[in-house]
């Protein structure tokens, strides 16, 4: 038997930095994504609160129709296809829409979803789950689900693997000490500026 350590892969950096998606008027979808083995039986995608304004994990994993209508925020779509042909790549997008027609309570998440045209499961983050046009970021291309075993795998996803990360205790305080320290420093340079 093969043991196999924890792994948690840590997105923290703004999804749209250096994009114009959001500002711009429809759906931005945003790719330049990590590309990362996952192993849902060990492996976890832990975001950082601050950044994706998300508190705790709201989890469902199941077909678009069986989903709930409200009250998630981290989805495994396990729906292939968007309009029963084969020959149409299943991209994001189709997956995002297929979320919208499905999620009525707004509110911003992640799924995952499998792309038919790299045969993959891509991790992405969507500004509003319930909205068809809602600006995307695709965080992550999952390279080691490929194919027909990569869709089965997808029903292994739980909870478990997925983490909201908030700053730990003493980087809070250091943050907050860095700030005031610089508020002090300019307070003191203005002072010395009107004597």
């Amino acid at each position: 038997m093969r043991f196999r350590l924890k792994r948690k892969t840590r997105i923290s950096t703004d999804p749209f930095a250096g994009s114009a998606a959001l500002t711009t008027p429809g759906r931005q979808i945003v790719g330049n994504e990590l590309f990362t083995p996952f192993f849902p039986a060990s492996d976890v995608f832990s975001f950082d609160a601050s950044i994706f304004g998300i508190g705790s994990i709201v989890f469902a994993n199941n077909i678009v129709g069986n989903l709930p209508t409200s009250g998630v925020n981290v989805i495994v779509l396990r729906t292939f296809d968007n309009d029963a042909d084969p020959t149409t790549p299943f991209l994001a997008g189709n997956a995002a829409n297929l979320l919208a027609a499905q999620i009525t309570s707004p509110g911003a998440g992640f799924f995952i979803y499998f792309n038919s045209a790299l045969d993959l499961p891509r991790l992405v983050f969507s500004t509003d789950l319930s909205d068809n046009t809602a600006d995307l970021k695709v965080l992550a291309r999952i390279t080691n689900l490929t194919g027909q075993p990569g869709r089965d795998e997808l029903a292994n996803f739980t909870a478990a693997n997925f983490a909201i990360q908030t700053p730990e205790p003493a980087s809070a305080l250091l943050l907050i000490s860095s700030s005031a320290f610089w508020a002090c420093c300019h307070a003191l340079r203005r002072r010395r500026l009107r004597d």
